[in-house]
């Protein structure tokens, strides 16, 4: 990459929020003690952000899976905002042209590129769109009013409610400094490369369930991580689908929480693909499976 290409926003963005939640979540221990309730406070705050940017930006605006309330969407724009991974009109577009595009130059976080790439490094790098249009695929979104607000307000919002919120929040809870350090920048970092390792390491390990048409695969253990987005074979192949873990014991908060939405009337519409479908494709898989491993043994012998 060459010097002028570098993003330096983001890459000093990237760069220095651990060392800052390092360094402050040191000096917040050793000045306060450690404080169970901060580190609380911070795992519920990532699950406000983090799941704002699967429920929100990824499921509910950019693969339209569902609908929701007004109130609904107001939450998953304030909460993914302070997730600080740029606005949802950015978000939404780079992710639609990643399934458009999969694997490809036109790829933004294209895993042929290398795991960094894939992981951080188009972030921090500034390439050439490959697009006329600043927003492609999204016009849609650029309809939506909220969405247009929170694009304008995205850095204000994100600041207010990803910063100064956590550092109150702190100070009611006896430490400001635990508040910025804990449930500030720390949470940033935690949410920020879980749903990296999405785009990296779910394209690396684990399996195709239901398609080897992509890099994509599915990974328990992500899912974990990241509010059930880990099943991400079964997500690019049927990314219409507002769930991620379609078996029921599959490990997807996302998908609970869009299901009691619904349930409560602040959503509907929720999309499915038929078991029919996701059943004859995970057959041909196993089918291609046997069929290669046949052809393995018979190399062998």
């Amino acid at each position: 990459m060459e010097r002028k290409n570098i993003d330096w926003v983001n890459t000093l963005f990237l760069i220095l929020t651990p060392v800052t939640a390092i360094g402050l979540t040191a000096l917040h221990i050793y000045r306060d003690g450690f404080m169970p309730s901060i580190f609380i406070a911070a795992l519920i705050f990532a699950c406000f952000c983090g799941s704002s940017i699967t429920i929100g930006y990824h499921r509910l605006f950019s693969h339209r899976t569902f609908e929701a309330s007004a109130p609904v969407k107001f939450f998953l724009l304030i909460f993914g905002a302070a997730a600080f991974q740029n606005s949802l009109l950015k978000w939404g577009s780079d992710h639609r042209v990643h399934h458009k595009f999969c694997d490809t130059e036109k790829d933004p976080y294209n895993i042929n590129r290398g795991f960094f790439w894939a992981h951080m490094g188009w972030v921090m790098f500034r390439e050439p769109s490959k697009f006329a249009d600043e927003f492609p695929m999204s016009k849609d979104l650029l309809k939506d009013k909220m969405v247009v607000w929170q694009h304008r307000y995205y850095l204000p919002i994100a600041a207010l409610v990803g910063i100064v919120l956590p550092g109150i929040i702190g100070y009611f809870m006896g430490s400001t400094l635990g508040g910025f350090a804990v449930i500030g920048f720390a949470r940033i970092v935690f949410v920020h490369h879980s749903t990296f390792l999405i785009n990296s390491l779910c394209h690396v390990l684990g399996s195709k369930t239901y398609s080897d048409e992509h890099t994509a695969k599915d990974s328990p253990i992500m899912a974990l991580f990241t509010f059930g987005e880990g099943y991400h074979n079964f997500h690019h192949t049927f990314q219409a689908d507002y769930r991620n873990g379609v078996k029921w014991y599959h490990f997807d908060p996302s998908k609970w929480t869009i299901w009691t939405l619904s349930k409560i009337g602040m959503a509907g519409k929720l999309k499915r693909v038929p078991d029919h479908t996701i059943r004859n494709a995970r057959i041909k898989m196993q089918q291609k499976k046997f069929a290669a491993s046949g052809s393995a043994e018979l190399i062998g012998s």
